[in-house]
């Protein structure tokens, strides 16, 4: 019972984060208090670990999207914590995951347009000592961003 009541929470807190712990309340079928109890125990476990604005990133002027396959030239770990660290610096940087496959590394990167991209390139990843292949794909259409995880 619990489970459901908290995948019910944590669907309608994904869908609006700014709802008032009364409306989720009336929304998953518990009482104001348990709610509040529930999703404060959600917190404290890490399952919720933040609520914050979607932003229309073409509307704030972030029109270049690509997604970026790095190879590294050896799993050298100094290179590898250097990558690690300068990936979470890096403001054009959206995620970043170590994957299997061709490249070592998979970046969603957003910029204003082709020209900050290739200064991103040059001036920020390919000094990244290791970075042997960097190939960019052009994302042309989103067709789905931001969907909730399914609980």
């Amino acid at each position: 019972m619990q489970e459901e009541q908290d995948s019910r929470l944590l669907r309608v807190l994904q869908e609006n984060g700014r709802i008032s712990n009364q409306e989720l309340a009336d929304q998953c079928n518990m009482s104001a208090s348990a709610c509040w109890r529930r999703v404060k125990a959600l917190e404290e476990a890490g399952i919720i670990t933040g609520y914050k604005a979607r932003i229309d990133p073409v509307a704030a002027g972030l029109a270049f999207h690509a997604v970026v396959h790095v190879q590294l030239a050896r799993h050298n770990p100094d290179f590898l914590n250097e990558f690690i660290s300068a990936m979470a610096t890096s403001k054009e940087v959206l995620d970043c995951f170590a994957t299997t496959g061709e490249a070592d590394y998979q970046l969603r990167v957003r910029c204003r347009n082709l020209d900050e991209y290739n200064r991103f390139l040059e001036e920020f990843l390919f000094r990244i000592p290791g970075v042997a292949n960097v190939r960019t794909n052009l994302v042309l259409r989103e067709i789905k961003r931001d969907a909730p995880i399914a609980v």
